[in-house]
């Protein structure tokens, strides 16, 4: 018995090495290829449908990379991180594993290779360096303090030099300038949540490179309530949550008043898209538009359609530096249940994913999507599944766009 424990546990660490001190960030995986950015994604007429469900879990099977660690240098154009928080949520918990499903969602994203079709793009094959940086490390303890991880974790990333140069606007021939306020090419980070009052630590990070910014919100939920009307605000933490953030974003400045937009609701430089949340009373609009913010009702998709609703998004946003927030209860819980705070009457995932390829040539500096919460989800995993969809747009649209512009 004792050679043959012997024999198992040879076999077991044969592929893995661990370091004296015992620090995880020494563990390498079984198998782990360091940096396989492109031969790893299959490309036009090459084999697919190569055991995509093997090896470790990370999106997309891109390449994983310690980016808050011991690689913290390492420079990328598109990296992925989560942050596994939830206890501000007013229902459901269970979105601190959002990035672990996410990431188990997106494991068939490339089963045929990575072009999207409607795009006519592989943003996997573009030429940039995407990564997967794991997880901020957030406590589940104290508020204050997780909101103050995430946005230094992000912040971390975001100040990182981007791995490719701006090039030349393909139109004129010129060199491309940043568009960023510090005159820096900052690379983009997407955020894996969470429940979505990580939004605003995220916008505090965002507002160090690019000042206070537009942004696309899609979400069942208005999420500018006051404090006082949302929770009752009994103390200063409580105060924050995943349904006053923006209203704490507009306090601080964080967002370009007139030019964001929500789809639920949208909203003038900040735009809500797909809203369908009952309210306290017309009193919660008010504030809403006091917030900056133009919206875009859920059930309006019944008479504008998605070419309606793309229109009034750009029509809003303009040529401005964007922010996209993505709530994974904007789509009708028929097709992503596992969310906290589900609302019927929702778009399909379809529909998102289309309104989403509309956006394309936007400058969407970086993303996130909220409130995934695997526990409530179907053993197809629809919601993880249409989550990484939805990114996978996402993800398309950057890769065609860069951050620059034609100096004037």
């Amino acid at each position: 018995m004792k050679s043959q424990l012997a024999t198992l546990f040879a076999l077991v660490f044969a592929g893995v090495s661990f370091a004296h001190d015992g620090h995880h960030e020494e563990q390498i995986p079984m198998n782990y290829v360091k940096y396989p950015y492109q031969a790893v994604y299959p490309g036009d007429n090459e084999v697919t449908a190569d055991s995509i469900f093997s090896g470790i879990t990370t999106f997309a099977k891109l390449p994983w990379v310690q980016c808050l660690g011991k690689e913290r240098d390492t420079a990328f154009d598109i990296a992925f991180i989560g942050a596994p928080f939830d206890t501000g949520t007013s229902y459901r918990p269970g979105a601190r594993f959002g990035p672990a499903g996410i990431r188990a969602g997106s494991r068939r994203l490339t089963l045929y290779g990575g072009y999207n079709v409607p795009l006519d793009v592989n943003p996997f094959l573009s030429g940039l360096k995407l990564v997967d940086c794991g997880d901020i490390p957030v406590t589940p303890y104290d508020n204050k303090f997780a909101i103050q991880q995430i946005e230094g974790g992000h912040k971390e990333l975001l100040h990182r030099p981007a791995f490719s140069p701006l090039g030349n606007d393909s139109l004129t021939g010129k060199p491309l300038v940043p568009i960023s306020i510090d005159g820096k090419h900052h690379p983009r980070v997407i955020t894996l949540g969470g429940d979505h009052t990580i939004v605003l630590p995220l916008l505090r990070s965002i507002h160090s490179a690019y000042g206070p910014i537009s942004v696309i919100h899609f979400d069942s939920h208005l999420d500018t309530w006051k404090p006082s009307v949302f929770g009752g605000a009994p103390s200063d933490q409580a105060a924050v949550n995943h349904g006053t953030y923006f209203y704490w974003a507009s306090q601080e400045g964080l967002i370009k008043n007139g030019s964001s937009i929500a789809s639920i609701f949208l909203s003038f430089e900040f735009q809500h898209g797909a809203i369908r949340t009952t309210l306290s009373g017309p009193a919660d609009y008010a504030n809403d538009d006091a917030s900056g913010f133009q919206r875009i009702e859920a059930r309006e998709i019944d008479t504008i359609g998605t070419d309606g609703i793309i229109k009034k998004i750009r029509e809003t946003v303009g040529d401005r530096p964007v922010y996209l927030s993505i709530d994974i209860d904007s789509i009708d819980p028929a097709f992503a249940p596992a969310t906290g705070t589900p609302e019927t009457g929702g778009w399909s995932t379809r529909e998102l994913r289309t309104i989403l390829r509309g956006l394309d040539g936007l400058y969407i500096v970086s993303a996130d999507i909220v409130e995934v919460a695997p526990a409530y989800d179907t053993n197809a995993e629809l919601t993880t599944m249409a989550a990484a969809d939805v990114l996978f747009e996402v993800i398309s649209v950057m890769a065609k766009t860069p951050l620059g512009k034609v100096a004037d």
